[in-house]
């Protein structure tokens, strides 16, 4: 997976859908952890939690960045690497206050958003799927599950650490073909607060010395 510091185009994780559906092996105890994390977040009319973006090559990470994310149902806020990325539900607004520039696009079938839920669903989409046991995780007695494409998309695996008693995302790693590494460390989870919906919109007029680029 490529990073960009100061541009997101469109998410952090690249997060492949195969379009052949392979013979999956998905293991039951894994399937109900991961289902009822879906269905806990689902649930919730809003979440913020604060996470540490991390990068780097083979098992190591070597660049970590802090950041926020907001969410309501399908739309959510992200900050992170000095960028702030907006999805109303329709378009995905990259804002860069350093560069004073907007870039907009659409999510394409290959690239999802930033979400919890990007590996929660993906697994039905051509993954085999294994619990591994339980781990502690930044403090969290956490249960391990990895995922393994079934066939080639750019990614070896991905483990997924969740806080069974939460039904929360803990951490996520995922390790690509090329050595790369990325990782999501989440912590502080609020759940239901009283959000203004506007924070979901694009306000143009907030940046009227940006330039506005339509990919």
């Amino acid at each position: 997976m490529e990073i960009i510091l100061k541009k997101i185009t469109l998410g952090l994780f690249t997060v492949a859908t195969v379009a052949s559906f392979s013979a999956q092996k998905v293991d039951a105890k894994a399937k109900t952890l991961l289902d009822a994390v879906s269905n806990q977040y689902k649930a919730k009319n809003n979440v913020y939690f604060k996470f540490v973006y991390g990068t780097g090559n083979g098992k190591k990470v070597t660049r970590t960045e802090p950041g926020i994310f907001y969410s309501a149902k399908d739309k959510y806020k992200l900050k992170v690497m000095g960028t702030e990325q907006i999805f109303d539900g329709n378009k995905i607004y990259n804002i860069s206050a350093e560069d004073q520039e907007v870039t907009v696009a659409k999510p394409t079938g290959s690239e999802q958003m930033f979400s919890p839920l990007n590996y929660i669903e993906e697994y039905k989409k051509g993954y085999n799927v294994k619990y591994m046991g339980k781990l502690t995780v930044n403090g969290v007695k956490s249960d391990f599950i990895k995922l393994t494409p079934t066939t080639k998309n750019g990614i070896k695996e991905v483990n997924l650490f969740i806080n069974d008693a939460k039904k929360q995302i803990v951490k996520l790693e995922q390790f690509s073909s090329d050595n790369s590494v990325s990782v999501i460390a989440i912590s502080d989870y609020k759940e239901n607060q009283t959000l203004n919906n506007a924070m979901f919109t694009f306000d143009k007029n907030q940046y009227k010395n940006y330039i506005v680029t339509e990919l």
